[in-house]
């Protein structure tokens, strides 16, 4: 390397970005030393103290170090920073680095105790104002007591905190202050309970919630494109002109109330947790009518506490109202739904699949044995673009009388359609 022109060395050691890396390489040459400014990523690890840059590690001032290292670039874009920080070292070091810093990613460690500094969460999360030219921010362990005291990030675009603990004003104020954001991230979120999201250029949201799944939600958002949210009991979403692909679950509490716009754009629809009422069920199927691909892992239906199997869902109404699916996810519950004997014998002689070219399903029970073949060979017989039927059986009870006839018709049936059809 040391050969290469300037220019090339500066380009290859612009690559590195790990700080322990960057702190050996000054050590190397003045030549090296003098290519360090032009790195545009610095990335300071969890553990990066515990052997520290120097070799004296008892006299390493974490902030005094940072900020030695970054005042070294020149035009630093990207700031990660995982070990521990007082709020003093980070409003030096974006002092420092905050007219050209793009992107930066705390581990804010507000939701438990620091042993090198006080819990300052709060100050910390006020000091960002000042990196106001950002376009994304990540921060991770984050207690927002209070709205912070930030100018308005007119450049952000991307928002992600995870692990946070806020109220329900807070997290409002907070949003306030990011009007042009396309990308939203709130991941573990806790003492939120009721959610209010209006932002003009959100096309990615990602929601989800810690705690008993009783959150309601309501998103306003016109150019939304991508949803998923964790842990909402009662979600309405009135402008879904956009939305492409969807992902409501619920493991915590169960799903109760789902308003939607019409979702003439809907290709992705994701449907999991232990209990959804079945008019939320029912109305999302209904809308999703263009879906390509549909995802269920729903157990039981019913209200409050009562468990309740999915009532029978005709076979033919069911695929004929969604004409364009493509690939078909089920789990036991939707499947023992689809297999009514009454609505296999009344199929029309015209009634095609027309689409579908993927199913995998979930059996969990050899109850009704004849109506779950019947059921899968209905799927071969009038899906004829079907390329691959993928089963799996799934925790059944070896001790029930009809399990060993029920997979002997099992493995008959992937042998006979062996070209598209598997058990896993």
């Amino acid at each position: 390397m040391e050969f290469l022109p300037d220019a090339v060395l500066e380009y290859i050691l612009s690559y590195i970005n790990n700080a322990r890396d960057v702190a050996s390489c000054i050590s190397v040459s003045k030549r090296w030393q003098e290519s360090i400014p032009y790195i545009k990523r610095l990335y300071f690890p969890r553990n990066i103290f515990d052997t520290s840059l120097s070799r004296n590690s008892a006299n390493v001032n974490p902030d005094e170090t940072i900020l030695r290292i970054v005042s070294m670039v020149e035009k630093l874009e990207e700031l990660i920073v995982y070990c521990p920080f007082s709020s003093s070292g980070l409003t030096s070091w974006l002092s420092v680095a905050s007219k050209s810093l793009k992107h930066l990613e705390l581990r804010i460690d507000g939701l438990s105790e620091n042993p090198a500094f006080p819990q300052d969460s709060t100050s910390k999360l006020d000091c960002l104002g000042a990196a106001n030219n950002l376009e994304s921010l990540t921060l991770w362990g984050v207690f927002m007591s209070q709205p912070p005291r930030w100018e308005v990030f007119h450049n952000l675009r991307n928002l992600e905190i995870v692990g946070v603990r806020m109220e329900d004003h807070t997290l409002v104020d907070a949003l306030k202050f990011c009007p042009n954001v396309n990308r939203l991230s709130l991941l573990g979120c806790e003492g939120v309970r009721s959610v209010s999201i209006n932002l003009k250029d959100l096309e990615e949201c990602r929601l989800d919630f810690y705690g008993i799944g009783n959150n309601s939600v309501f998103i306003s958002c016109p150019k939304l494109t991508n949803l998923e949210i964790q842990g909402g009991s009662s979600i309405r979403v009135p402008e879904t002109k956009r939305l492409r692909n969807m992902s409501i679950s619920n493991s915590g509490g169960k799903v109760c109330l789902v308003d939607f716009g019409k979702l003439v754009a809907l290709e992705t629809l994701s449907m999991r947790g232990v209990q959804w009422r079945w008019d939320a069920i029912s109305k999302m199927l209904e809308l999703a009518s263009e879906v390509k691909h549909l995802f269920m892992k729903v157990e039981f239906t019913g209200d409050f506490e009562n468990l309740i199997a999915f009532p029978a869902i005709d076979f033919a109404e069911f695929f004929n109202a969604h004409p364009k699916l493509k690939k078909f996810d089920i789990h036991g519950a939707m499947f023992a739904a689809l297999c009514s004997r009454d609505s296999l014998k009344n199929i029309d002689s015209n009634f095609t699949i027309p689409c579908l070219e993927e199913a995998v399903i979930t059996i969990r029970s050899p109850l009704n044995a004849e109506q779950k073949i019947s059921t899968l060979e209905s799927i071969v017989k009038y899906a004829g673009n079907l390329k691959k039927l993928v089963l799996k059986i799934l925790q059944m009870k070896s001790c029930h009388n009809g399990t060993d006839d029920f997979f002997e018709d099992v493995w008959k049936f992937t042998h006979i359609h062996r070209k598209i059809a598997r058990i896993e």
